[in-house]
């Protein structure tokens, strides 16, 4: 026996104007495309954040006439205008390089649902029509996977808003042949993943990489009772909870990564900081160029001298050049105990004449300089409108 259930025709009304606004989203983002081959000619710059706040408030204003919170559309309109902004920027790359966008090897951490998988398909699927899965267990497999040619692209984690850096990554990049291309931020939202009915006190084994352990360690302080076992990925960890089927054994991961393995969340949010957010980088064999058209990022590893005020001499020159230092981060130099390599990111482009004169003024007084990459920050930070 069957009854008539109201919701059913609403939600079919739903589901097509779903529809309607996945349509007009591609029509946008196809003038979006448009846009970026006009300004590829007249060599206007990407952003234009007058035009981008003139815009937010006026829909703000239009929205009223329908009800519309302005918190609301602006969150939409800051997602839209950020895939316009990327989006162009690729196209504008990928002309300025001539790169294929028809297909790429790309290596990352883990088998299928690691974070860094779920990093290296977000940033095909803005680069590349196709791309071909390279997980692998180690950091240094990565590299060489790139170095040798197995792989066109690395996707790696390079630090953490709650855990800080990557240590394994910044001491290989101080050996690798291979040039920073690009850069991402993803958020990161970890979850007890279980595989079917438990609870929390249920539990007794909890698997997954160093990283999600140190960032969760206040919600793990909870649950004593909680054997904690290393893996070498969150995806690896999500593999063998799935094999174990335990009502006994959970895993701390993605629930995007989770699902993949049909794992179930019993718990979000768990990172001790609210914005949980891990920056990658992206690696090739060749250095690219980076259009004047877009916000670029350079990132370089220096050694000074061992005289006293050797960084702080350093330091100035970029501030003599207004390059605004977004990382500063020191590891040992192997071999060299007790000396150090400094790894500096800072806003500004190679071609551009005052980063040259820069570089020019660090080679004298540095023991070594090395220019890890130049590449488009893919940091959109919103615009607020007034």
């Amino acid at each position: 026996m069957t009854t008539d259930n109201p919701l059913l025709a609403l939600r079919d009304k739903i589901t097509a104007l779903d529809e309607e606004l996945l349509s007009l989203l591609a029509r946008r983002r196809e003038l979006a495309i448009d846009v970026a081959k006009t300004k590829m000619n007249t060599r206007r710059p990407i952003r234009d954040i007058d035009r981008e706040r003139d815009l937010l408030e006026r829909l703000i204003a239009s929205g009223k006439n329908h009800k519309l919170d302005g918190h609301f559309i602006t969150r939409v309109f800051q997602l839209i205008i950020e895939d316009s902004v990327l989006t162009q920027q690729a196209l504008l790359q990928k002309h300025l390089n001539n790169t294929s966008a028809q297909s790429a090897r790309i290596a990352f951490l883990g088998p299928k649902g690691s974070y860094s998988h779920l990093a290296a398909r977000r940033y095909a699927a803005r680069h590349f029509d196709n791309f071909i899965e390279s997980g692998c267990q180690k950091f240094h497999e990565i590299f060489q996977q790139v170095e040798s040619g197995q792989a066109d692209y690395a996707v790696v984690p390079i630090e953490n808003t709650s855990s800080g850096s990557i240590n394994d990554v910044y001491d290989l990049l101080q050996q690798t042949s291979l040039s920073i291309v690009g850069e991402m931020t993803l958020p990161i939202d970890h979850c007890v993943l279980v595989t079917g009915t438990t609870d929390l006190q249920k539990i007794k084994t909890v698997y997954s990489h160093p990283q999600p352990f140190q960032q969760c360690s206040h919600f793990l302080q909870r649950y004593p009772h909680w054997k904690i076992e290393y893996t070498e990925s969150t995806a690896a960890a999500m593999e063998k909870v799935a094999a174990l089927n335990s009502p006994e054994a959970a895993a701390l991961g993605s629930e995007a990564g989770g699902a993949l393995y049909g794992l179930q969340v019993l718990e979000r949010n768990l990172a001790n900081q609210q914005q949980n957010i891990t920056r990658f980088i992206i690696l090739a064999r060749k250095a690219v160029e980076v259009t004047l058209q877009v916000p670029a990022k350079t990132t370089l590893i220096m050694a000074t001298g061992q005289q006293a005020g050797a960084l702080v001499e350093a330091l100035l020159v970029l501030r003599k050049h207004n390059l605004v230092m977004s990382k500063l981060e020191s590891r040992p130099i192997n071999g060299n105990p007790w000396e150090e390599m400094f790894y500096i990111d800072f806003q500004g482009n190679l071609r551009a004449e005052e980063v040259e004169q820069a570089l020019h003024e660090l080679m004298p007084i540095t023991r070594s300089l090395k220019v890890l990459g130049c590449y488009p920050s893919e940091n959109i930070v919103p615009v607020i409108p007034e």
